[in-house]
């Protein structure tokens, strides 16, 4: 045994506090870098927590773990609720104070953030423009690629309900999951079934529909902040900045669940 595996665990060594506190390198003398530096982090840390949390959510939803699928839902739309929150401490920031720093970002741009790609395709994204900024071969590429040929969360909700004794058409459950789904109106008439019959199913569903609700408002919170900080410039790296993201606001992830709203 090592004389580093006999050290007595602590709480630095244990969180690895000396690796995580030595990652703020800012590239300027500027106050307010710092701040941006540790809010992104911050985010990539929660974006890997969700990307955890919703590995473990498929998993229960295909064994039909009811009590499990609804107690990680509420975990995660608490996680989301955090990250919104986080934009209140970015919006701190004046327009003045980003343009301090902002020149030493160079190319780099949160459109490069690979995780919040992989979470989209988990989500459903199938779409090969989330790959462009990723060299073949490379791990993050890798990942994405692995997550765009894999069954995306409503997939796998489609399994726990079909598990649960509802009808789910046949073409949905053996549909090629490397396609974008788009919505279905015989899967809607099955969803309308479950929540007919108000029982553990529905609540699920209902937990599906605050999930995408709480993503939309993390989009919405995030283009005003783009908007508020930088107007309609281009984004940091030349991306197309508040223009792209408000072009991503009002699409649900999961658009059968919001299709049948009427109907309830």
């Amino acid at each position: 045994m090592t004389d580093e595996q006999t050290r007595a665990l602590t709480y630095s060594s244990y969180l690895a506090l000396d690796e995580v506190l030595a990652a703020q390198r800012p590239r300027s003398a500027d106050h307010d870098e710092m701040l941006f530096i540790v809010i992104h982090q911050v985010y990539e840390l929660w974006f890997k927590q969700i990307l955890h949390e919703l590995a473990f959510l498929q998993s229960r939803l295909e064994a039909g773990e009811t009590p499990q699928v609804l107690a990680t839902l509420k975990r995660v739309l608490t996680i989301l609720k955090t990250v919104v929150a986080q934009i209140d401490v970015l919006e701190t920031m004046t327009p003045r104070q980003f343009s301090s720093f902002r020149d030493r970002l160079e190319a780099a741009s949160g459109f490069q953030s690979a995780q919040f790609r992989r979470l989209e395709a988990v989500l459903g994204r199938r779409d090969d423009a989330m790959v462009r900024n990723y060299a073949e071969g490379t791990a993050p590429r890798a990942a994405i690629d692995a997550a765009m040929a894999q069954p995306s969360v409503f997939d796998s909700l489609l399994r726990y309900l079909a598990g649960q004794g509802f009808a789910v058409p046949a073409d949905a459950m053996q549909r090629d999951v490397t396609k974008p789904w788009s919505g279905s109106a015989p899967v809607q008439e099955m969803l309308l079934d479950v929540y007919r019959q108000n029982g553990e199913p529905a609540q699920v569903c209902e937990r599906f529909v605050d999930f995408d609700e709480g993503l939309q408002e993390w989009r919405y919170r995030h283009v005003k902040m783009v908007e508020r900080t930088i107007g309609d410039k281009r984004g940091t790296g030349g991306s197309a900045g508040a223009g792209y993201l408000r072009a991503t606001l009002f699409h649900p992830v999961f658009p059968d669940l919001w299709a049948i709203r009427s109907r309830l």
